[in-house]
């Protein structure tokens, strides 16, 4: 039986795309390695602590985000739970925090498409929990963080 997590619908998705100027398997190299991964995930101004690593399929990556947000000193748990890994094409994640019941679990599916010059489409789409968790987190920033997240994932390329 399908769960809400595995079964797609338009209303609870999030597509953000970026074209990178780096070859796809750089690109996807990025992913797999968690001193990179600290060195440029997640949104401008959190920097990332991880606590545990271990990025293959069925693996995880246990994580903070921390910094200054909204004024504050924050910190915000993470955890993805790797659920495939195609080299050079795909990487499906369930994302969210450490709470084995977290309600707002989503979906991550990243793709790593070649153009014909040679850069890579990177498209991530997150599905989420319902329609109404999909406006919370898009009302929250979703959109501009995932883009931030992607510039500072080409940034990191581009060094």
């Amino acid at each position: 039986m399908a769960t809400m997590i595995d079964t797609w619908s338009l209303d609870r998705e999030i597509v953000l795309v970026k074209v990178l100027r780096h070859p796809r398997e750089k690109v996807f190299a990025a992913w797999l390695d968690p001193q990179a991964l600290a060195q440029w995930y997640g949104p401008d101004g959190l920097e990332i602590e991880t606590h545990e690593a271990d990025i293959r399929e069925g693996g995880h990556w246990r994580f903070d985000m921390v910094g200054v947000f909204e004024g504050k000193p924050q910190r915000f748990p993470g955890l993805m739970h790797f659920v495939e890994i195609v080299p050079n094409e795909r990487i499906v994640m369930n994302y969210g925090t450490p709470d084995p019941n977290d309600p707002d679990r989503f979906r991550v599916t990243v793709t790593f498409d070649v153009q014909a010059d040679g850069k890579t489409i990177l498209t991530m789409r997150q599905l989420h929990p319902s329609r109404a968790r999909r406006q919370v987190v898009i009302g929250f920033g979703a959109v501009e963080y995932g883009m931030q997240t992607l510039d500072s994932l080409n940034r990191w390329l581009s060094r």
